[in-house]
């Protein structure tokens, strides 16, 4: 059996989503937004996308 445990709070998974909703404009892709906040809270892109 695979479990993943929660590394962010609620609280910061939220404000991530939130963030890349505010900067899209400001990047060529909703992709690059995702990439340039995960690397900032430290995680994947992917991850953010799920």
């Amino acid at each position: 059996m695979n479990k993943t445990r929660n590394k962010f709070s609620p609280e910061v998974r939220e404000r991530a989503v939130r963030m890349v909703g505010e900067h899209r404009a400001d990047y060529g892709s909703e992709w690059e937004a995702m990439t340039s906040i995960a690397s900032k809270i430290g995680c994947t892109a992917e991850t953010l996308r799920r």
